[in-house]
């Protein structure tokens, strides 16, 4: 298991690891880690070009931006980094989040990740943060690219863990289909465990495909076309619209451009 680095200021360690439903159960003890994490969101924004830039000379920039939006926004690779560290152990969670299920809640593990990363940042410094973060980084690409060679002569599917793109895919099926834009609303907002929990549906011709939740809104609107995504594969997979077979059709990178030039 990948260990923690090593933190000179231990209180920043302290508050990375503090959830907001702790802080609000204890408010006498330091701040909670949303500004850290917000912090550590942008620098792993920037590690990620820079290492992906580094590592793919040859690939051009449409293929890298999709593989690093595969890096940064997906929350199921993010909180993997997360349970590579044991944070799901080592974050400090309010009673409700803990009754909640919050130790093995992907977006509370990615968010404390993040958080992670920018209090490294604040207490050692920016080369410190690429060391500790790019052989994650190597791995998760490793093994994406193992994936991407073992499926090359097949379309992705929904259940494919690299495959985020939801709201992508869910256009690009809406505007095949009926020539309109996928169109999302907000449609519930609650609190639980102290946290805001958005729900949003995802509507095509005034017709209801997909319903998500999340605690941020772009993550409910992802979650919805997902869940418009499988509900498309139950009932249209192999039919016949209109005289063509409609699948749902995925984004699928070639794997030319895929060639590592740092070392192993």
């Amino acid at each position: 298991m990948t260990e923690l680095p090593k933190f000179r200021n231990f209180e920043l360690l302290r508050q990375a690891l503090t959830h907001r439903s702790y802080y609000n159960e204890h408010p006498d003890e330091g701040q909670d880690n949303e500004r850290l994490e917000f912090l550590g969101d942008c620098i792993l924004k920037f590690i990620i070009g820079k290492f992906l830039y580094q590592s793919f000379p040859q690939m051009r920039e449409g293929k890298l931006s999709n593989l690093r939006s595969i890096l940064e926004n997906n929350t199921y690779q993010l909180a993997e980094f997360a349970n590579q560290l044991n944070l799901r152990k080592l974050m400090r969670l309010g009673k409700g989040a803990e009754l909640q299920g919050g130790r093995t809640n992907p977006e509370l593990l990615s968010d404390t990740f993040e958080a992670i990363i920018g209090a490294y940042f604040l207490d050692s410094g920016i080369e410190s943060v690429c060391q500790f973060v790019e052989p994650l980084l190597s791995s998760a690409v490793d093994e994406f690219i193992c994936e991407l060679r073992h499926n090359l002569e097949h379309k992705y599917s929904i259940h494919n863990k690299y495959n985020i793109n939801y709201k992508g895919s869910f256009q690009e099926w809406a505007l095949a289909k009926f020539g309109e834009n996928p169109q999302y609303s907000i449609i519930d907002e609650a609190r639980e465990a102290h946290e805001r929990i958005f729900t949003a549906e995802v509507r095509v011709a005034n017709k209801l495909y997909g319903i998500g939740k999340g605690r941020k809104k772009k993550v409910a609107e992802k979650a919805a076309a997902r869940n418009a995504l499988q509900k498309i594969e139950a009932d249209l997979k192999f039919k016949h619209c209109n005289n063509t077979t409609w699948k749902v059709n995925y984004e699928q990178p070639t794997i030319s451009g895929f060639r590592r030039s740092l070392p192993r």
